[in-house]
């Protein structure tokens, strides 16, 4: 079925989902941006084997911190949408942060208590000090994601934007000193990273005093949205979400325990490097639900469910194609020589954060209809496959085959998902265009990767030309619709208006 356009209100969708993704951007663009810039001079100061338990545990904790949510921060976001009394709102938020804050701490206790034997379980060596602080960071990143849902589902971009940016420069900060300064390599890391964070959650929960303190005397509406009722939203979301980011996980786990914490940490580094697609998806994944929910015809709905997600894969392919054509150079010149084998693995990691964003559109279709259960089977579906590829292609090919693994498991996943919820909520996608999308970038950029020169000054040139032809080939294969062309020369404009607008 054809988009039917509304120009005005897509206009107005548009400017929403762009002002709002380029806000919740700003502090991971900064993050991602200082993280590449930095790698030259952490890969000199951080052994492989050292980063590698680094970034196990950092992954380690957000797939913990999805367990201990409960699904308690996705409640929030669908039913902040259900009432648009602001003291029936400040009240949910009260009890989010209130159960959240409870709940990480009884998590956290006996974590600290027993961190000797559990980082000799996870890490093959007893070193309670570098756990305890991943237990840190485990309170505080949870917590602190919670916070930032609060200023997303109010559409609070501004302050969004300068919370984040202000985490990230004072990560930067003391990172570096801890790391480069102190020489502590993978506990610098982490506690940079979560030392900096605790600072930035405490100040944001000083500043929403006002909302997540009761007045004195005023009632806290118990019957509207009790906790029992977003656990039975956010609970059904809970294995959906672990699997898919257990996804990010299993890989760095697997190739830790069978070749090792060096093979592991260069394997992470390819991961930094994919951060153009992963950004990209991680702001969309912020940015995205407000929006989605917030429009209330079906039918628009839909059709703006598919358009951006034809949207988002010319994004995000274009970046993957890039990244397949000139990942070579990008490792020599961000990383230390001993990590250059990344290179190998990092298109498919750009690949399986891009098809990451597209999970993202269906789980709000399936949250749309409140039918959060049929996103774990979809997402178990993802794992199960991600864990029979890991181990048949890892011998072979190496962390090339881990970041295959992974590809492979988020297209498994988005069929699972898509023939779950076709019912629940009808999109028509636009297949004929992805299907251009997927033979013009995939095809061109794979044709260019293995017919151009892999070196010297010619190979770069010629890569990164093809590059960026590639959205011009799609324009000559009839790609963009006329409204679209019109509506994206208006945007900018558009865009720079509501900016102005917001300063003043």
């Amino acid at each position: 079925m054809r988009l039917i356009y509304r120009p005005a209100r897509m206009h107005g969708l548009l400017q929403r989902l762009l002002k709002t993704t380029a806000a919740y951007q700003v502090g991971d663009v900064v993050s991602k941006a200082f993280a590449v810039l930095l790698l030259p001079i952490y890969t000199r100061h951080v052994s492989e084997s050292q980063y590698g338990v680094a970034e196990l545990l950092m992954t380690g904790i957000v797939l913990l911190s999805i367990l201990i949510r409960l699904g308690i921060g996705e409640a929030l976001v669908r039913y902040h949408y259900a009432d648009e009394d602001q003291v029936r709102r400040d009240a949910l938020a009260r009890r989010a942060t209130g159960f959240l804050l409870l709940a990480t701490t009884v998590a956290a206790i006996p974590l600290a208590l027993f961190a000797g034997p559990l980082s000799q379980l996870i890490l093959d060596q007893r070193d309670p000090a570098v756990f305890r602080v991943a237990v840190l960071g485990l309170w505080t990143f949870t917590n602190l994601e919670l916070a930032y849902a609060l200023l997303r589902v109010d559409e609070r971009a501004r302050a969004y934007a300068i919370t984040t940016l202000s985490n990230v420069l004072l990560t930067i900060a003391l990172t570096v000193y801890l790391v480069v300064a102190q020489g502590q390599q993978a506990r610098g890391l982490l506690l940079g990273n979560y030392g900096a964070s605790t600072v930035v959650l405490l100040a944001l929960w000083a500043s929403m005093a006002d909302r997540l303190v009761p007045r004195r005397g005023g009632a806290d509406h118990p019957a509207l949205h009790p906790l029992r009722r977003l656990l039975r939203f956010g609970l059904p979301t809970v294995p959906a979400d672990a699997s898919v980011y257990a996804l990010n996980l299993v890989d760095r786990y697997y190739l830790f325990h069978r070749y090792g914490a060096a093979t592991a940490g260069v394997y992470s580094i390819a991961v930094k490097l994919a951060g153009v697609t992963a950004f990209v998806a991680r702001a969309f994944q912020y940015s995205w639900p407000p929006l989605a929910y917030s429009i209330k015809d079906d039918a628009q709905a839909a059709r703006f469910y598919a358009f951006v997600a034809t949207y988002y894969l010319l994004v995000t392919g274009w970046a993957v194609a890039g990244l397949l054509l000139l990942g070579r150079w990008f490792t020599r010149l961000l990383a230390a020589p001993a990590y250059f084998e990344a290179h190998t693995a990092l298109p498919w990691l750009a690949l399986g954060w891009a098809l990451y964003g597209l999970f993202v559109i269906f789980v709000v279709i399936a949250g749309r209809a409140e039918v959060t259960t049929r996103n774990f089977p979809a997402a178990a579906v993802g794992l199960a496959v991600n864990v029979v590829l890991l181990i048949v292609l890892t011998p072979s090919l190496g962390i090339a085959g881990a970041g295959l693994a992974l590809a492979g498991a988020y297209v498994a996943m988005l069929v699972a998902m898509r023939l779950l919820t076709r019912r629940l909520f009808r999109v028509d996608f636009e297949w004929t265009r992805i299907a251009q999308l997927a033979l013009v970038l995939g095809g061109l950029s794979g044709a260019g990767e293995l017919l151009l020169p892999t070196s010297g000054a010619a190979g770069f040139v010629s890569r990164a030309l093809l590059a960026l032809a590639l959205p011009l080939v799609l324009g000559l294969t009839g790609f963009y619709r006329p409204e679209e062309r019109a509506l994206l020369r208006t945007l900018p404009a558009r865009l720079r208006g509501a900016a102005r607008a917001g300063r003043s």
